[in-house]
C-alpha cells in the first residue's frame, strides 16, 4: 500500500481526500435511512396524521437520493483518479525500461515488458477504481451499522456476527486458492503473447516450413494451460455470490423468525425490528461490496509486483557526472586493459583488450562469430559496462559521462536495420532534431539510400513498422543516413554493411571516407573486403586480440587473418588489396 501511495500526485491526495469525504457523508446518509423508516413504521402503528408520515417519507426521499448524488460523484472522482494514476504508471514502466542496460533488458522478455505495462496495469487500473469505490464506503458502513446493532437485541446481534463471520471465512478461503493461481495466470499470459509475437515475427519461415500446424499446436498447449487457470479461479469467485446470497437471505430469515418471538414477548418493537433489519442488510451488503473487491485485489497484487519488479530493476548503468560538451579532444578512443563478462556469466568474453584510435581514423574489427566483436563495440556508448579496465572517450571514463552527453556523441548502426513506423524523413531525423531537407538528402546521398527513397516517393515516403516494406540493404542504407544525419563524432557500424552489395559496398565506404573525414569510424565486418582499408585492423580470437595493424601487415604477421584472406579472396585479390594500400 505505501508503495501505491508513493505514485499518487498532489492533485490526487486533494481528489482522495475529497472522495474520503464524500463517502463519509454517503456512509452518513444511509445510516439514517433505517432511523427514518423505524420513525414511519412507528407512526403508521400510532395511527398519526398523513401529513406526518409524508413529511418523514419525503424526507427519507432527500436524504436517499443525496446518497445517490454522493454515490455518482465520487464513482466519477476515483475513475479519474484510477485513469491518471495508470496513465502515469505506464509512462515509468516505459521511461524505465528505456534506461535499461542490455543485461537488465535480458533478465525481461520483450513479451512479458509488453504485458506487463498494458494486461498488468490494465488489471491494477480496475481495481483501482473499484477499490476507491467501495474500500472506504463498505467497511465505513458496516462498522457504524453494527455499532447501531449492538445493544438492540443480544439474539439479533449474534445472528448477525455469526453471518458476518461466515462471509470473512469465505473470503479468505478462496483467496487462499484463488493468489497462486492468479500468479500463474499472468505467467501463462506473458507465454501466450510470447508465441503470438514470435510467430508473427517469424511468419514467412512458418510458411515456408510447413509449419503452420507445429505452431499452432504450441500455441494451443499454451492457451489451454491459459484457459484451465482462468477456469479455475473463475469457478473460486463464481462460488462466492451465490453463498452469500444464501448467507444474507439466511440471515434476513432468522432476523425476522427471532424477531417474531421478540415482538411477541416484547422483548422488542416492530419499529426497532424493522430498523435492525435494514442495518444487518447494510453490514451484509457491505461485505457483498467487499467481496467483489477481494476477487480482483489477488489479480492486481500480482500484477503490482510484477509492475514493481520491471520499476525496482537494477539499471545497472548509471549516469556519470562528467560534461562531454567540455572536452577539448573530440572523437579519441581508448580501451586500457579491458575485460568483459555478461552478468552472471563465468568466462571472459573479452579479455585484455588494448588499443588507442585518434579523430579521424576507421578501426575495424574482424574474427570468426563469437569472437567478441560486437561487445568490444558495445562497450563504447555504454550497452554494458566493462567488468576490469576503461574504455576511454576524449580521455574521459565512459562511466563518468552523462548518458545523454555519451549518446550525444555517437552514430550507431545495428546489424538489423532498426526503423520504426513513420516516414523517411522521420527515420533519418530520428529524435526531432528538426534537420532541414538538405542536410536529410545529403545523408542519404552519402548512405547511397538516395536513388531508392525517390522511387519510393521521397523524404514523406511510407516506411511501415521495422521497415517491412523495404529490403535488408534498404533497411540497412536508411540506418546508415541515420547516423551520419546526426553528425556524430563518432559512428558505430555493427556489421551494417552485410546485406549490400560489393558494388554498393565499395561506393558507401568511399562516400563516408571522403565525407566524414573528421569522423572516427568503428566497423565491425565478415568481410575483408568491407575493412581492408582501414587504419587499424583488430583481429579476435575467443575474446582476445590476435592481431592488430594495417590489411597488408596483418596478411604478414596474423594467422588468423591470412586464413580469413584465403577463405574469402583469390591470391590475385590478395596481391591487388595489398598493392593499393601501398
Amino acid at each position: 500500500m505505501f508503495r501505491f501511495f508513493k505514485y499518487f500526485n498532489k492533485k490526487e491526495w486533494c481528489l482522495f481526500g475529497l472522495l474520503l469525504l464524500i463517502n463519509l457523508a454517503c456512509v452518513y446518509l444511509d445510516l439514517k435511512l433505517p432511523d427514518y423508516m423505524g420513525d414511519i413504521v412507528a407512526l403508521v402503528l400510532g395511527h398519526a396524521a398523513m401529513s406526518e408520515i409524508w413529511s418523514k417519507g419525503l424526507l427519507m426521499l432527500l436524504v436517499a437520493f443525496g446518497s445517490i448524488a454522493c454515490l455518482i460523484v465520487g464513482d466519477f472522482i476515483a475513475s479519474y483518479i484510477s485513469a491518471n494514476y495508470t496513465k502515469r504508471m505506464r509512462g515509468c514502466v516505459f521511461d524505465k525500461v528505456q534506461s535499461f542496460s542490455q543485461g537488465t533488458m535480458n533478465k525481461f522478455t520483450t513479451a512479458s515488458l509488453i504485458t506487463r505495462s498494458t494486461n498488468d496495469i490494465t488489471q491494477i487500473g480496475m481495481a483501482m477504481a473499484m477499490s476507491l469505490k467501495v474500500i472506504i464506503y463498505a467497511p465505513l458502513i458496516a462498522i457504524f451499522a453494527i455499532l447501531k446493532i449492538v445493544g438492540k437485541s443480544g439474539e439479533l446481534s449474534i445472528a448477525t456476527g455469526v453471518s458476518v463471520f461466515a462471509l470473512v471465512a469465505l473470503i479468505v478461503i478462496v483467496m487462499v486458492f484463488a493468489i497462486p493461481r492468479f500468479k500463474k495466470i499472468q505467467k501463462l499470459t506473458d507465454q501466450v503473447n510470447g508465441i503470438n509475437r514470435e510467430n508473427l515475427n517469424g511468419l514467412r519461415v512458418v510458411r515456408a516450413y510447413n509449419a503452420e500446424d507445429y505452431q499452432k499446436d504450441k500455441f494451443e498447449v499454451a492457451n489451454e494451460n491459459l484457459k484451465k487457470n482462468n477456469s479455475v479461479v473463475g469457478k473460486l469467485m463464481s462460488a462466492l455470490s451465490p453463498i452469500m446470497t444464501i448467507v444474507m437471505n439466511g440471515l434476513n430469515l432468522a432476523i425476522v423468525w427471532l424477531g417474531a418471538y421478540l415482538v411477541n414477548d416484547g422483548a422488542l418493537n416492530v419499529p426497532a425490528l424493522t430498523e435492525f433489519t435494514m442495518y444487518s442488510m447494510q453490514v451484509v451488503t457491505a461485505f457483498l461490496l467487499v467481496s467483489v473487491i477481494f476477487v480482483m485485489l489477488p489479480r492486481a497484487a500480482v500484477c503490482f509486483k510484477r509492475v514493481y519488479e520491471v520499476l525496482d530493476a537494477d539499471e545497472a548503468i548509471n549516469d556519470g557526472q562528467s560534461d562531454a560538451k567540455n572536452a577539448e579532444t573530440k572523437g579519441v578512443v581508448e580501451f586500457k586493459n579491458v575485460n568483459f563478462r555478461y552478468p552472471d556469466a563465468e568466462e571472459y568474453v573479452l579479455k585484455n583488450m588494448n588499443f588507442s584510435c585518434t579523430r579521424g581514423q576507421t578501426v575495424a574489427f574482424i574474427g570468426s562469430t563469437g569472437s567478441g566483436k560486437s561487445t568490444v563495440i558495445n562497450l563504447i556508448p555504454r550497452f554494458y559496462d566493462a567488468t576490469d579496465g576503461q574504455v576511454l572517450v576524449d580521455g574521459v571514463d565512459v562511466r563518468d559521462y552523462k548518458l545523454e552527453d555519451l549518446h550525444g556523441k555517437m552514430g550507431y548502426v545495428p546489424q538489423k536495420g532498426i526503423l520504426f513506423s513513420g516516414t523517411v524523413r522521420s527515420n533519418v531525423d530520428f529524435g526531432g532534431k528538426n534537420l532541414s531537407d538538405e542536410q536529410i538528402h545529403k545523408a542519404l546521398k552519402i548512405a547511397q539510400a538516395e536513388d531508392f527513397v525517390e522511387k519510393m516517393g521521397g523524404l514523406d515516403a511510407h516506411i511501415a513498422q521495422n521497415g517491412s516494406n523495404l529490403s535488408g540493404g534498404q533497411r540497412q542504407r536508411l540506418s546508415i543516413a541515420r547516423a551520419i544525419a546526426k553528425n556524430p563524432e563518432i559512428c558505430i557500424f555493427d556489421d551494417s554493411f552485410s546485406a549490400l552489395d560489393y558494388k554498393t559496398d565499395k561506393v558507401l565506404r568511399a562516400a563516408l571516407k571522403e565525407e566524414m573525414k573528421d569522423v572516427t569510424k568503428f566497423i565491425v565486418a565478415q568481410r575483408i573486403g568491407t575493412i581492408k582499408d582501414a587504419d587499424l585492423i583488430i583481429v579476435l580470437d575467443s575474446g582476445e586480440t590476435v592481431g592488430m595493424g594495417t590489411h597488408k601487415q596483418l596478411l604478414e604477421t596474423c594467422e588468423v587473418y591470412q586464413q580469413i584472406a584465403n577463405s574469402q579472396l583469390s591470391k590475385e585479390e590478395i596481391y591487388e588489396t595489398s598493392k593499393d594500400e601501398e
